[in-house]
């Protein structure tokens, strides 16, 4: 492998887990045959899992390559790999939303609705009011992306839930990270076109300021 496609010790990558990205992941290390990185403590991905990791391959993408986390000391990670970086282009990762409508359908519960904190082709980031669910779990999500309506077949890989204490004791807020489990080419391009929209719009915004 050529080490310039390799990160420099010391730089930010992203780390995908389970669907969940993490996009400020400092590499310790970069060799031919393993990353050290160092995250936060609530960040460990889990021994033996597959990640992704991503870094910046001006002017054309992002490199990308697959792995598996070999060794977890304290807050240090190991992940080793083989073969070599691959290119991804901007539209194969496509990333943003936030604030759109989304329905949890599970199993022998009523219908949940909840609000979209962030969305790619492959995975979203939601949230939720007492709905009772566990990574592993195997849901339908049905979205409201601009104008259409998009839904998946999905399973949960991050279930987080914190009670609303102030100011008063409220409902459960429960953060979701699921994965799309049906490949939907179809789908997957309606919410890449939106998403690329709101950047455009957001864009439009911040140079009309």
């Amino acid at each position: 492998m050529s080490t310039p496609m390799l990160p420099a010790d010391g730089s930010y990558i992203e780390m995908t887990s389970y669907g969940e990205t993490l996009p400020d992941v400092r590499v310790v290390q970069a060799t031919e045959a393993m990353f050290t990185l160092s995250l936060a403590l609530d960040d460990l991905p889990p021994a033996d899992s597959e990640v992704t990791l991503r870094w910046a391959a001006a002017p054309r993408g992002r490199y990308a390559i697959a792995g598996t986390v070999a060794a977890i000391d304290g807050n240090r990670v190991e992940v080793r790999y083989s073969g070599e970086p691959a290119i991804e282009q901007s539209r194969d990762y496509v990333r943003g939303g936030g604030g759109e409508a989304i329905v949890l359908l599970l199993p022998g519960q009523a219908a949940a609705e909840g609000t979209i904190h962030d969305l790619s082709e492959g995975s979203v980031r939601a949230h939720f009011t007492d709905v009772e669910m566990q990574p592993g779990d195997e849901v339908t999500l049905r979205m409201q992306v601009g104008d259409e309506v998009v839904e998946f077949p999905a399973r949960a890989v991050k279930v987080s839930s914190v009670r609303q204490q102030i100011p008063v004791r409220g409902p459960l807020i429960v953060e979701l990270v699921a994965v799309f489990t049906a490949a939907d080419e179809h789908q997957a391009r309606i919410i890449r076109r939106y998403i690329y929209s709101q950047q455009m719009k957001a864009r439009s915004r911040a140079s009309g300021s």
